[in-house]
């Protein structure tokens, strides 16, 4: 009995100790420039400019950027129809935060802001999360020739999954 007693109090002081040690790096990320590990706490859906669509993003290593736009269809070809525009090219630079998407159908979407805290409380609250930035719509034409259409845009984030199980606890 001794022994177990002893090997929890070891394992709790084992635990909070790597607590203690986890909190200060994780105030140095937030307090500079996004960290591969800050940077990816922005990964995850955002809704985009209708209801029902929405925006997609995985920040990966260097601040590289991929995801898609899903979007209903505007032209009367595709009018209705969901889309899925892939990030061609995208960067997470600190807060900056930029990409350029597939051509579908002749539209491309390309966006310019910032990444940051919204007014959700917590990851499980929409817009704990926010992008502000101009979202410029580009279309071609039957002469290829590029019409854009740009305005200021704020998505917000999706509250993360909390029904997920958790993990099973240990006997």
């Amino acid at each position: 009995m001794r022994k177990i007693l002893l090997f929890v109090l070891l394992l709790g002081l084992g635990s909070a100790n790597a607590q203690s040690t986890a909190a200060p790096a994780q105030t140095v990320s937030s307090q500079g420039a996004a960290t591969s590990t800050s940077a990816g706490d922005y990964t995850g859906m955002y809704g985009f400019l209708r209801d029902g669509e929405f925006l997609q993003i995985t920040v990966g290593e260097k601040g590289k950027l991929e995801g898609f736009v899903s979007r209903y269809g505007e032209l009367n070809s595709d009018r209705g129809a969901f889309l899925d525009q892939f990030i061609k090219q995208g960067t997470l630079d600190g807060h900056n935060l930029s990409f350029l998407t597939e051509t579908v159908h002749g539209v491309w979407f390309e966006f310019k802001g910032t990444v940051g805290r919204g007014e959700g409380k917590t990851v499980n609250d929409e817009g704990y999360y926010v992008l502000k930035g101009t979202l410029t719509q580009h279309v071609a034409d039957a002469n290829h020739s590029d019409a854009a259409k740009s305005r200021e845009v704020v998505f917000k984030s999706f509250p993360q999954d909390v029904s997920a199980p958790a993990s099973a606890p240990k006997d």
